[in-house]
């Protein structure tokens, strides 16, 4: 058994990240898999390659918009794209690793927009990915990472009284992700940190609130439940700029 380290991160814009000091951050995080969301590429739009990691990509059909990847040091098994349903399929939303022991999964889900215009999307959408989740849970564990577009509880956001009914805290978001850990899954961070606060992994560009750390942990690992005694750290890397997204990381003993 060794322990693994994995990261996610929302770059939104690989380009725009990789001029804001990506690589440098890349390396300090050195991580044995890392999930990107939010590439905002196309194909052919960038040449990049980094010794060691293995690298898959989820483009959008929409330019600039969206998308996924994954870096990781072990070759997987098998790599898949999407969740098999060709309306959720076409933002390039997730990407799926299969190992020997577990799957990988980045995941960017949508945003349910100002006024919550795509929320009835939003739905279908949570349905449908929590039932890919399950199908591939039987098989072998999950590892789930990735901006999940929603803060969970109000310890999950800076003003949660004033954003109630805003995109990521409405009742309904919650409420999916809450039905996602009675499923049998388990948001790592707050495993190990129930109570701690102004823990956050986005923040608007407006008025500093990223200096003021008024912000929202919207950015999650979560593991399938019969991997909680693997996990060995979870961390949210605030320090880390380059993406109005933090990294956050999940160490288990796999």
């Amino acid at each position: 058994m060794m322990t693994k380290k994995f990261v996610s991160w929302n770059v939104n814009g690989i380009r725009a990240a990789l001029k804001k000091g990506f690589m440098e951050s890349f390396e300090e995080l050195n991580p044995d898999i890392i999930g990107l969301q939010e590439i905002k590429l196309s194909e052919g739009q960038l040449d990049l390659e980094i010794p060691g990691y293995h690298m898959y990509w989820n483009y959008a059909e929409k330019k600039g918009y969206s998308g996924t990847a994954v870096f990781t040091r072990e070759e997987p098994l098998s790599v898949s794209y999407g969740i098999g349903i060709e309306e959720h399929d076409k933002e390039g939303r997730v990407i799926t690793l299969e190992y020997p022991e577990y799957y990988f999964i980045t995941c960017y889900t949508p945003n349910s927009q100002r006024g919550l215009a795509r929320l009835d999307y939003r739905m279908e959408w949570e349905e449908a990915f929590l039932e890919y989740l399950n199908r591939l849970d039987e098989v072998k564990p999950v590892v789930l990472c990735g901006d999940l577009n929603v803060a969970h509880n109000e310890i999950d956001l800076k003003n949660p009284e004033s954003n109630r009914k805003n995109a990521g805290f409405s009742d309904e978001e919650r409420d999916k992700f809450t039905k996602l850990l009675e499923a049998g899954y388990t948001d790592t961070f707050r495993y190990l940190y129930p109570d701690k606060e102004d823990e956050y992994s986005w923040w608007s560009y407006f008025r500093q609130a990223r200096d003021r750390n008024i912000g929202w942990r919207i950015d999650y690992f979560v593991v399938s439940k019969v991997l909680e005694d693997k996990i060995v750290e979870a961390s949210i890397h605030q320090n880390i700029m380059g993406s109005d997204h933090c990294p956050v990381s999940v160490e288990l003993n796999l």
